[in-house]
């Protein structure tokens, strides 16, 4: 049995196992006990981070970053980033090699902020009655319900002739993408689908410009496809959210931390149209890293039971900080709101959330995977 395969807890076994094999899976999982018990002073774990898109929701991701930032046993070796994933590892990778880990949370709360600012501008804002009760939804804002019917008879080229794009203007703002590119000492890898072919493109930081992140985060009724020598690029969701093969491919480190954004599952069955939309594009979103983690889990096991050559074919140890189920739960309008309030509420649930992750999970970091990959992905 793998380690993705292990039950968490023998006392679970089903009730027909007999006492000797139950006593042997316990005996089994003490290890994994102690590796979870605390790590030696002075100990450092290295992780590669897989961040996904999600709009507004990448504030979650924000407060993941900025809690790991302050614990200096964590090492950061690599990122793969989709959309708002995208924008985030950029920001951190020009922040920490500016000034470090203060660099990277003080760059990356200047970013949220700037959006914040610009987003007060937007005809897109939660109504008053929304705003009392608490939602954070905008679907029943005025300006939320023009532009989706404009959206859906009307392309970018013709609403927006003149492609502006304010997220550009952050960026360029807030991010030296020089310093990204060469000085960080960070791998990117930034996820982009290819209007022509269909398939994804992988920008790491030689081919790392403005124009690579805001290809990341095109969402084709929203922005043009944004050109690059020669070549159109949507929104990398679409392949992938976030691509998990550039990390094992390129680094050395075997451990990666996703951060989910999008639900995998969800107990309820869509009945409007509009429920129905939204969950279509979750679904759509994640396939691609649903089918990367079965790609993953089945080279982990062919490694294990010794049909690989280890020294050709690694483990890939698999970790995940999760949106908890207020984030689940929030309407999938609300990703597209830009309040101050919402993404500084988004950035203290991603630092909880994480700080629940690392004391359950920083010793499982260089030893096995702290997710049922099978379980949860396949």
């Amino acid at each position: 049995m793998t380690v993705d395969e292990r039950p968490d807890d023998p006392a679970q076994a089903p009730a027909e196992v007999p006492e000797d094999v139950r006593a042997a899976a316990a005996a089994a999982a003490e290890p994994r006990r102690r590796a979870r018990a605390a790590v030696p002073a002075g100990t450092t774990k290295r992780i590669n981070l897989a961040l996904q898109g999600g709009g507004s929701h990448g504030a979650f991701t924000w407060g993941v970053l900025d809690r790991l930032l302050e614990d200096d046993r964590i090492e950061f070796d690599s990122f793969s980033g989709t959309s708002a994933g995208a924008m985030n590892a950029v920001v951190f990778a020009a922040g920490w090699a500016e000034n470090g880990r203060a660099g990277a949370r003080t760059r990356l709360e200047r970013f949220w902020n700037r959006i914040a600012d610009v987003g007060a501008h937007s005809p897109i804002q939660r109504t008053v009655i929304d705003t009392l009760m608490g939602n954070w939804r905008i679907d029943t804002s005025p300006g939320y319900i023009a532009l989706d019917l404009m959206g859906r008879v009307l392309s970018p080229y013709q609403t927006n002739p003149l492609n502006l794009n304010p997220l550009r203007d952050v960026l360029a703002e807030v991010v030296d993408i020089d310093l990204a590119r060469y000085a960080s000492g960070i791998k990117l890898f930034l996820c982009a689908t290819n209007v022509h072919t269909g398939k994804i493109r992988v920008f790491d930081n030689k081919s790392l410009s403005l124009d690579a992140v805001l290809a990341s985060a095109c969402l084709p009724f929203m922005f043009q496809a944004v050109e690059i020598d020669g070549e159109h690029y949507y929104d990398g969701g679409y392949m992938g959210n976030p691509a998990i093969f550039p990390l094992a491919y390129n680094s050395a480190c075997r451990d990666v931390v996703l951060v989910q954004i999008n639900p995998l599952y969800r107990p309820e069955v869509p009945k409007t149209a509009r429920e129905i939309l939204d969950r279509v594009n979750e679904i759509t979103f994640n396939s691609s890293l649903m089918r990367e983690m079965r790609a993953v889990h089945f080279v982990n096991r062919l490694i294990a039971g010794g049909k690989l050559d280890p020294e050709a074919y690694r483990i890939t140890r698999i970790h995940m900080i999760q949106a908890d189920a207020e984030v689940t739960a929030m309407h999938a309008s609300s990703k597209l709101n830009p309040e101050r309030l919402f993404l500084h509420h988004l950035r203290d649930i991603g630092r909880r959330v994480a700080g629940e992750w690392i004391e359950e999970n920083i010793a499982c970091i260089g030893v096995e995977s702290s997710v049922n990959v099978r379980e949860t992905f396949l």
